[in-house]
């Protein structure tokens, strides 16, 4: 028995556009389907206009396909304007006939035709007449909801929008247009556009959890082809629009390096088999005074000795504060800036969302190209974030230093002095490659202080919890404690040789 001609074929799919948006065509698997009509919906605030605009101008800029924007609600200028920030020179690209508007706002110069009560005919000639003036391939609509409030027979009105945009797609064109929501998961649109209009559903939400907004894309539907499900953060920068933040994206297919650099401490790199490995990332966790930033100050130093590039993003302390102790410590922070192998990034963890602390983060990354990278800390993001969106971020982070194979390291506080699994310690544990913890241990009436690595995937590393010292010069680790226990735990007992 033979299989049919249909069932040999592969599975056919509608083809897609690319639409250019950061992170959007990745979890969209190539962008939106060509020639079809695609309703991005979204509460107030959620970068309705923003997504509309970024596909044209993504489609200018990128894929060389010029487009028309119809506005139902703001007017010509105010788009024009609005959009300069993002470095979208709209007037620029209409002087070179790349777009067009079409503005149907109520109080537009050139109000919108109508004929008898619900004939939108007039408004579909002169999108007809843009598209064909300037060639375009993409349009935009934003947003539909205006037309639900100035007419009020929204039956007539859903078979006219269904007859605009089958119109569009016969001429070739790929169709996206706005709506707006009630609530950010409750019906897809307010006047449900949706059903009758679109064969694509994009849903913004623009969240409100623990007094901070977090956005997020979600692809309801896409007819005929696959796509990612889920809601997946995105932020609105100025150098890039939208940048969606592909989380189910990031594959476990990096490569795997044997080569060894030093963290800048020699007894810790001969605890550690050698040193980190160059694709690692290296949790140190510890209380407040037990020499994080030290050991992140030693980590940047050693990379300058090795004639690597460093990058330090720093969340707790300023960069005076920062050269000032590392200067304390015999290391030259100034003179490693100004000859390019170290930069020092200071940022006030409340001063972003998380989101776009990682956009930034990784623009910072791309520019400079360190050799390593060290955050200090991460426990000063973890409480302005939330639990999801804290692992969200460090799952991207660890990423991009993989795929880029560059160390680093990373610090987290410990809630008590004496001990204890930090909450950033619990939650990303599994997704570092090495974690060392740095211990106080009380010791018949003085204070001493304890290391241990106590993870180091891949290879040998010493188990032994050593004492170490801090002076001028910085750590020195020195032998294992043999005569206590439960430094880990902040119960020490001291034992009898």
């Amino acid at each position: 028995m033979t299989r049919s001609a249909s069932q040999n074929s592969p599975s056919v799919t509608v083809p897609k556009i690319l639409t250019g948006i950061s992170g959007f065509d990745s979890i969209s698997e190539g962008g939106l389907p060509r020639e079809r009509a695609t309703l991005v919906a979204g509460t107030a605030g959620s970068a309705k206009t923003v997504f509309a605009v970024n596909y044209l101008a993504a489609g200018i800029t990128q894929a060389g396909e010029n487009g028309v924007f119809v506005t139902f609600e703001d007017s010509v200028p105010d788009v024009r304007r609005n959009m300069q920030g993002f470095g979208w020179d709209i007037a620029q690209w209409e002087n070179e006939g790349k777009w067009a508007f079409v503005d149907a706002a109520p109080d537009a110069d050139g109000p919108m035709a109508v004929v008898g009560d619900y004939d939108l005919g007039g408004l579909l000639a002169r999108i007809q007449h843009a598209v064909k003036r300037v060639n375009a391939k993409r349009v935009s609509l934003d947003s539909l909801n205006a037309l639900f409030v100035q007419f009020k027979e929204h039956a007539m009105l859903r078979a006219e929008l269904f007859r605009i945009t089958a119109v569009l797609k016969k001429m070739g064109l790929t169709v996206v247009f706005t709506g707006e929501r009630t609530e950010e998961y409750g019906d897809v649109t307010r006047y449900g556009i949706e059903e009758f209009v679109a064969d694509n559903v994009v849903i913004l939400r623009n969240i409100l959890g623990e007094e901070r907004r977090r956005r997020t894309v979600e692809i309801l539907k896409m007819r005929g082809t696959s796509h990612q499900r889920g809601e997946f953060p995105f932020t609105i920068t100025s150098r890039e629009g939208i940048v969606v933040i592909p989380l189910s994206q990031i594959e476990l297919t990096q490569s795997s390096s044997t080569v060894r650099v030093t963290s800048g401490v020699k007894e810790l790199d001969k605890m550690c088999g050698g040193g980190f490995f160059r694709d690692s990332v290296i949790l140190a966790s510890g209380a407040s005074g037990t020499g994080k930033t030290l050991l992140v100050t030693q980590f940047m130093s050693g990379g300058y000795k090795a004639k690597e590039r460093s990058l330090l993003f720093a969340f707790e302390e300023s960069k005076d504060q920062l050269f000032r102790n590392a200067a304390a410590w015999g290391m030259d922070f100034e003179a490693m800036e100004k000859k390019e192998r170290l930069m020092v990034v200071n940022r006030y963890p409340h001063s972003m969302a998380m989101e776009d602390h990682l956009v930034e983060m990784t623009q910072i990354i791309a520019d400079f190209k360190p050799n390593r990278v060290a955050v200090d800390s991460l426990s000063a993001l973890e409480r302005v974030s939330s639990l999801r969106g804290f692992r969200e971020f460090v799952i991207a982070l660890t990423s991009t230093l993989k795929k880029r194979e560059t160390a680093g390291l990373f610090t987290s506080t410990s809630p008590s002095l004496l001990g204890g699994t930090s909450v950033t310690e619990k939650h990303i544990s599994t997704i570092t490659d090495s974690i060392i913890l740095l211990r106080y241990v009380e010791a018949f009436g003085s204070m001493r202080r304890a290391l241990v690595v106590l993870k180091m995937r891949g290879s040998h590393h010493d188990a032994d919890i050593r004492e170490y010292t801090i002076d001028g010069e910085g750590m020195h680790i020195g032998q294992p404690l043999r005569e206590v226990s439960g430094v880990l735990s902040g119960h020490t007992i001291f034992h009898d040789e």
